[in-house]
C-alpha cells in the first residue's frame, strides 16, 4: 500500500502564492513563510487536485484563494519581523 498521491491541496496554492508575492530568493525565508502560512490554514487532503475542484463551487474556491492570500501575507510579515528581532534581516 502506498500513500504517495495524498497531499494537502493548500500546499500547491501556498507555494504558488509565495512564488508570486515574495521579492526575495532566500530559500530559508521562503520555506519559513510556507510553514507559517500552512499552519494557519486548515488541511484539505486529496489524492488528486481535480477531485477537490470538481466538488467545489467557484465561491468556495475563491474563498480558499482569499485565505491563502491572507495567510501568505501574514506569514511574510511574521517571518520578516522575527528575523529583524533576531538581527537576521
Amino acid at each position: 500500500m502506498t500513500f504517495e498521491a495524498i497531499h494537502n491541496y493548500y500546499e500547491h496554492l501556498v507555494f504558488r502564492k509565495i512564488a508570486e508575492a515574495a521579492a526575495v530568493e532566500d530559500a530559508n525565508f521562503l520555506e519559513d513563510v510556507a510553514c507559517v502560512a500552512l499552519n494557519h490554514l486548515p488541511p484539505r487532503y486529496v489524492r488528486q487536485s481535480i477531485d477537490l475542484l470538481f466538488y467545489m463551487s467557484s465561491d468556495e474556491y475563491a474563498e480558499m484563494l482569499r485565505r491563502v492570500d491572507e495567510a501568505v501575507e501574514n506569514a511574510i510579515a511574521f517571518v520578516q519581523a522575527h528575523r529583524k528581532r533576531q538581527g537576521k534581516g
